[in-house]
């Protein structure tokens, strides 16, 4: 998953970017609330992990800005306060979950898990669109165009995975993960298929758009989206 940590204890915040990591997700790092709403704005994640005490902004208005922007993206609203009031005012800003402080970073880990696995689930009826590039999630039916693109398994799911994350780079890792599993492939696995998807979906086209961003890893973009 990539995920975004809106949180002001720096103890914390590194205790769980440690957890996090080590079990192959990405977090991005905000410590305040100003700060962690534009981020969340300006990108894609699967979830936001969003404390209520913080700087700038606190976090009941940072989620409500979020909901009233159409932001849908799942909140796991992470915080010492414990009374149900507490708890009945974070859900009506549009949280989606509430874990008290002090936890158990794998029953954090699994409901960051649950709450992407529902989001997905939703979307994923969704047609998605990337300029003149479409694919139908339910029929895994490939266009640019006028053009039908024919793809094997393991490019379609690439390029589902770039298209829904569309214009932000997705990690080298995380695209091993999510297509792979715990059975990772060699290093050279991964830049194979991508040459695939972009002779596939790239050919006989004026603006490329798939992408690779050096070191880190690819996107599928338009031009003014880079």
């Amino acid at each position: 998953m990539h995920l975004l940590l809106i949180e002001d204890n720096p103890d914390l915040a590194g205790n769980l970017c440690d957890f996090l990591e080590a079990r192959r997700h990405t977090v991005d790092i905000v410590h305040n609330g100003l700060a962690g709403l534009q981020f969340a704005l300006e990108n894609r994640y699967d979830v936001i992990v969003l404390d209520l005490m913080l700087p700038g902004m606190d976090g009941l208005e940072v989620c409500a800005r979020l909901r009233d922007s159409g932001h849908d993206t799942p909140v796991l609203m992470l915080t010492a306060r414990d009374t149900l009031a507490n708890k009945l005012e974070g859900f009506r800003s549009g949280a989606d979950d509430y874990l008290v402080k002090p936890f158990a970073m794998p029953e954090l880990e699994a409901r960051l898990l649950a709450l992407s696995r529902r989001h997905h689930g939703a979307a994923s009826h969704s047609q998605l669109y990337v300029a003149d590039l479409r694919f139908d999630p339910q029929s895994l039916r490939v266009e640019r165009g006028n053009r039908r693109i024919d793809l094997a398994p393991i490019p379609l799911r690439i390029l589902e995975l770039l298209m829904r994350r569309s214009p932000n780079v997705v990690r080298r890792e995380e695209i091993e993960r999510e297509v792979w599993a715990d059975d990772l492939p060699d290093s050279d696995a991964l830049r194979t298929h991508i040459h695939a998807l972009r002779s596939a979906i790239d050919r006989g086209s004026a603006e490329p758009l798939i992408h690779t961003v050096r070191g880190i890893g690819y996107q599928i973009s338009r031009h003014d989206e880079r």
